[in-house]
């Protein structure tokens, strides 16, 4: 039972977090942990103390806390995928997930993610079981469903040293998340404008489920911050989707210094057909989006590239036909949501690469991070 990212969630969830994992492995251990230092931090979390008999439907109430929940922590243990009642429970968090109300963190508890993702090993023993079992396209999509949950980035036991360290982890995590998104959604109480509205019609564009080629996508608006204060809003919920990220803050450095546009791409072309989230923001001249052009070709199936700017003419002559044409923020609300966005999830993985490079290249190859497994 019940990640970058926090994706167009309702201000209406009755629970910040829905704890998913197979009673049998987890609950008088793990869950038990993680459930109690959730709620010590006032973090309202779902956790169902029954496990529904074989063959029997997900009931409305439960499939109705999933949907008003901010986040899925899916616990994948060694049983979980024996399990048709975890199943049957992971197709709803994800398909919740897909149409952008939810942000799922899986954790592999003792498993390999490469294991849950390619349904080798035990994964593979488990579904043979299924597949005699079960309707063919009910396994089916419970295959999918595991495939795409494995396929973001999440914690694995196998890297920590105990599970009181990674239990921190996780709920410090979703604490900053949860801060994130009160802050950029609320100011002084009231609503900031718009942002969900940006946020639904911005996804139909980006099309997360996409598996075609480098999707580039632009960000339009006249003036002010409106774009800017957008696109990091975008990156921070939607980057855990993506094996490498980043988010570009002055496009102009790249297009002036081919020496560092490689090394800063070097992160990617390591290992090609990666998908990559790239936010290049403020682009003002032709040349900059060139210069990242030539680079796109290394990028994998389901790639996107964000491009904002104040020159509409220039995404057209680029060729950029996917545009997202912003009405301007309220100065005061864009002011407060720049001021709160910060990215302040931590990223242990580049702590030793900090004191190397110049700053911008860190930058980039900091948050070039790869996911688990």
């Amino acid at each position: 039972m019940s990640s970058s990212s926090t994706t167009a969630t309702t201000s209406i969830s009755k629970f910040d977090v829905f704890l998913s994992f197979r009673g049998l492995d987890t609950r008088r251990s793990f869950i038990s942990f993680l459930y109690k230092e959730l709620l010590r931090r006032n973090i309202r979390t779902f956790k169902d103390d029954k496990e529904l008999e074989s063959g029997r439907r997900i009931s409305p109430e439960l499939e109705r806390a999933i949907g008003e929940s901010k986040f899925a922590v899916v616990v994948i243990s060694s049983n979980y995928a024996a399990s048709t009642w975890c199943l049957q429970e992971l197709v709803k968090i994800m398909d919740f997930e897909n149409k952008g109300f939810l942000t799922v963190i899986p954790v592999f508890y003792g498993v390999d993610p490469c294991h849950v993702r390619r349904q080798i090993g035990e994964v593979a023993k488990q579904f043979e079981k299924h597949e005699m079992r079960e309707d063919h396209e009910k396994v089916l999509s419970w295959r999918q469903a595991l495939t795409n949950l494995a396929s973001i980035s999440g914690v694995c036991t196998l890297k920590w040293e105990d599970d009181s360290m990674m239990v921190d982890e996780i709920t410090e995590r979703i604490s900053i998340l949860i801060d994130t998104m009160k802050t950029t959604t609320t100011s002084n109480g009231s609503n900031l404008v718009g942002i969900d509205a940006h946020m639904k019609a911005l996804s139909r564009l980006l099309d997360l489920n996409s598996k075609k080629s480098v999707r580039v996508v632009g960000i339009w608006a006249r003036g002010g911050n409106g774009r800017s204060a957008l696109a990091k809003f975008v990156y921070q919920n939607i980057c855990q989707h993506f094996e490498s990220h980043c988010f570009l803050d002055n496009a102009k450095r790249i297009s002036q210094d081919l020496h560092l546009r490689r090394e800063l791409l070097k992160g990617v072309q390591v290992e090609s057909n990666k998908k990559v989230l790239l936010v290049a923001n403020e682009v003002n001249k032709l040349e900059q989006l060139d210069a990242l052009a030539e680079d796109f070709n290394c990028f994998g199936p389901g790639s996107i590239v964000i491009i904002t700017t104040q020159d509409k003419q220039l995404l057209v002559s680029a060729g950029i036909k996917l545009v997202y044409e912003v009405e301007l923020l309220r100065f005061r609300k864009v002011r407060e949501l720049f001021r709160q966005l910060g990215f302040r999830v931590r990223e242990r993985a580049i702590d030793s690469v900090l004191c190397k490079g110049t700053n911008l290249a860190v930058r980039w190859l900091g948050c070039l991070g790869v996911r688990s497994g």
